[in-house]
């Protein structure tokens, strides 16, 4: 069975707080605990209004707090931003407090801009990934390789490559680590990452055999209109981002895809191009159908809805569609 998991941007609504969004994300994850959820990630992003996701591990502590059996992690650190060594001693300490739950998926993009990569930076220029990663994993394992020395102890935290191009699942393949793919957002190389990560993976201590998550958007509710209405906030997010108007997250609209230009959607249909959008039989379809295409090992659903309770009930009917399907 492909396991179902939750990407969250902590998207801040128009009209609520940070406060809000930190309230509602302790619902949701107890929501999709309930229904059978793997992991819930929280992605690290700086500068970008409407998105409170900066403060990545401290959001990942209060979700690990509000559930029990739930794997919380980083979906991801944004590792060029910050020093290997204070990653895997917070993620070392996160998985003291939280045994056996924590996940930590590193990334190389920024998640931000000039001005604030220059504020979290400083003068120092970007590292090497790939000597980030390896640098990070010995901290976590406490294996002696590196001048300095993390928390003691060897600390069992699962490190994952993100990516939406060929070099993270390249990295991931000679790391023998498992991957996850931003086919939410940048879909276009999808099946090529797959197909390298497989082709080259080599079975490590960490893992035997190459492991895929695909990120997906997923909004659905009990008719096709209706989802059809809370999804025009995730598009009418985008769609203001693409325009170079980032903001908080819109409340939904009747009729507003039927508003936008041909180039403007154009732009949403290819940025979003990995979505199921419809009723649980309309979801259910394409669900199998993606992964039937893809043969992924696990789906993160991002589903950026206004509404803390139509958030929760899309991400339970994503649940049922699946189970539906083993039926």
């Amino acid at each position: 069975m492909t396991a179902l998991s939750v990407l969250d941007l902590m998207m801040i609504g128009e009209g609520k707080k940070l406060a809000h969004t930190l309230e509602e994300a302790a619902m949701l994850a107890r929501h999709v605990e309930k229904h059978g959820y793997r992991r819930y990630w929280v992605a690290e992003h700086h500068d970008l209004p409407g998105i409170g996701s900066a403060a990545t591990t401290l959001i990942i502590q209060h979700l690990a707090a509000a559930t029990s059996t739930l794997r919380v992690g980083a979906g991801g650190i944004m590792l060029p931003n910050h020093s290997p060594l204070i990653i895997s001693e917070q993620f070392a300490t996160l998985e003291t407090l939280f045994p056996g739950r924590i996940d930590l998926g590193v990334g190389r993009a920024p998640g931000s801009a000039g001005p604030s990569i220059r504020a979290m930076r400083g003068d120092a220029s970007e590292r090497d990934f790939a000597t980030d990663v390896s640098q990070l994993m010995d901290y976590l394992a406490s294996n002696g390789r590196q001048e300095a020395r993390g928390l003691p102890g060897r600390h069992d935290v699962p490190v994952w490559i993100l990516g939406s191009s060929l070099q993270g699942a390249d990295l991931a393949a000679k790391l023998g680590l498992p991957y996850a793919f931003a086919s939410h957002f940048a879909p276009r190389f999808l099946m090529q990452a797959i197909a390298h990560y497989r082709t080259n993976f080599r079975p490590s201590e960490h893992l035997q055999q190459p492991y895929v998550i695909a990120g997906v958007n997923v909004i659905a509710a009990e008719t096709h209109d209706e989802a059809e209405y809370i999804a025009s906030s995730h598009r009418h997010w985008v769609n203001n981002l693409h325009n170079g108007v980032p903001g908080p997250l819109p409340p939904p609209e009747d009729g507003y895809m039927a508003r936008l230009s041909g180039f403007e959607l154009q732009g949403l249909a290819q940025a979003m191009a990995c979505t199921a959008i419809g009723d649980k039989r309309e979801v259910g379809a394409w669900l199998r159908e993606f992964i039937a295409t893809t043969g992924v090992n696990e789906l993160m659903i991002d589903a950026r809805i206004y509404a803390p309770t139509a958030r929760c009930r899309s991400y339970q009917l994503a649940a049922e569609s699946i189970e539906d399907l083993l039926d």
